[in-house]
């Protein structure tokens, strides 16, 4: 171990980088070694001073995918089984990987890149603000989060919004108002308060949301899990009527649901759940994190129809492709229940967020993000369901949310696999379901190739 460190050593002393007086191959096996555990702590302090002198993008770049796989799988939680390709770069639907092999990116981080990789106009506004500021506490105001409070607001057509992170936290921040507006405005007991939310839903990881998961993945040995929620079928208005009571809260749903396969309701569903809690004063609490924001064609999926919400969480494209940035968004009579002290996140609001928000929003409405997900997304459905093939058992969708659902004797793991070799990133979601799911701003010729790639690996199967 000595001798490996003293031999990178020597070279950072005979050049400032150390890279030259190794070599490339040398310089990256010293780095490797470096990371991977094989010298002392000691030794592995001199890692910062690396980053220091040359950037953790220049060592990154120095890292074979194979070695990047390595370290993720030594050093990280196996919470997330990824796809077999290592991303280093990315442009708008596309992606590339370490050895330069190019992919269509139908993942899109789960709707959050909906403006593409690095969005010109995101990336320059990130630069312009970090000349400027990028963290302050809500211990003070900040100019940003005035106007993103404001601009949130209206683009939402509601009238208070709560700047949180994650989609998780903005479902999270929900429940906590939801609840505390049922004891202080509608005048459930104490404790009593009751939630509907729906089978096969799909809110967020956190304790209390996986306690009303009914994947039994999510669930298992993290109890005990918190009281006060009631699940209903997804799409049974009826099943909705039944569970109200005088304690109910409000019902949380997805209008489409996205991670449970791209499952979308009955039509009049979300009309008719808005009429249900009106008539039980109930809040309409829509979940809008993966399905916001013009993903289905619409700024928000519940426009659908007519079911105006009283709360809804939304986050992944507010962000622009470049940070987390979400929200709870209501009604005033709603959302004014907080009270100083009741909640808070110490990046939520942050400056640098709010301007990302700010100018995700703005191209989306400038550009027309609604109209183009659906002129896209009919072109991506119409040219699958061309394909003819038998491996395709139904496909779901609205604007660009798109679900393929493969015949139960189709190998799904080998169908991922082909479409790897391809260069199409998509993966499986439930009911053998492959979600696409790609940035809005997709070029046509892309969303054609898309289609052919598909048909290809079908075909391989």
């Amino acid at each position: 171990m000595f001798r490996i460190w003293t031999w990178i050593s020597h070279a950072a002393a005979s050049n400032p980088t150390g890279a030259d007086a190794l070599g490339p191959v040398g310089f990256k096996k010293a780095l490797f070694l470096l990371h991977t555990g094989f010298m002392s702590t000691s030794t592995r302090l001199s890692m910062w001073e690396e980053i220091v002198r040359r950037g953790v993008p220049a060592m990154a770049l120095e890292l074979s995918d194979a070695e990047a796989v390595q370290l993720t799988e030594r050093y990280g939680t196996h919470n997330y089984k990824p796809l077999a390709v290592n991303v280093v770069r990315g442009d708008g639907a596309e992606c590339w990987d370490g050895s330069g092999k190019r992919f269509i990116d139908c993942v899109g981080a789960y709707s959050a890149v909906a403006h593409g990789h690095l969005s010109e106009r995101v990336i320059q506004a990130v630069h312009d603000q970090l000349e400027r500021l990028s963290l302050a506490s809500r211990a003070v105001y900040t100019s940003e989060l005035a106007l993103f409070l404001k601009g949130l607001a209206e683009y939402c057509d509601l009238d208070m919004v709560c700047p949180m992170n994650t989609g998780a936290e903005a479902v999270e921040t929900c429940i906590k108002i939801a609840r505390k507006w049922a004891y202080t405005v509608k005048g459930v007991p104490d404790d009593k308060a009751e939630i509907i939310v729906c089978e096969g839903n799909f809110h967020g990881r956190t304790t209390t949301i996986v306690g009303f998961s009914t994947e039994e993945g999510y669930r298992d040995h993290f109890g005990p899990f918190t009281p006060g929620f009631k699940i209903v079928p997804f799409g049974d208005l009826k099943a909705v009527k039944d569970a109200m009571g005088p304690n109910t809260a409000g019902v949380l749903i997805e209008p489409i649901q996205a991670e449970g396969g791209i499952l979308i309701p009955p039509d009049g569903y979300l009309e008719g759940l808005r009429k249900l809690c009106t008539q039980n004063n109930s809040l309409v609490i829509w979940d809008e994190v993966q399905t916001g924001f013009s993903r289905t064609g619409k700024r928000f999926a519940w426009r659908w129809e007519d079911a105006k919400p009283d709360l809804m969480a939304v986050g992944k494209p507010l962000g622009g492709g470049v940070m987390p940035v979400s929200a709870a968004v209501g009604t005033q009579g709603v959302m004014e229940v907080l009270r100083p002290g009741d909640h808070g996140s110490t990046f939520g609001g942050n400056p640098l967020g709010c301007v990302v928000a700010l100018s995700a929003l703005a191209e989306m409405e400038v550009e027309g993000f609604s109209e183009m997900s659906i002129q896209k997304g009919e072109r991506l459905m119409k040219g699958l369901a061309s394909l003819n093939s038998p491996r395709i058992k139904e496909l779901r969708g609205r604007g660009l949310l798109i679900g393929m659902e493969v015949q139960e004797d189709v190998d799904s793991a080998q169908l991922t696999h082909n479409l790897i070799a391809q260069g199409l990133l998509t993966k499986e979601t439930r009911h053998r379901t492959f979600r696409f799911t790609p940035p809005i701003v997709i070029e046509d010729s892309l969303v054609d190739e898309v289609i052919e790639r598909v048909g290809k690996a079908l075909a391989a199967l």
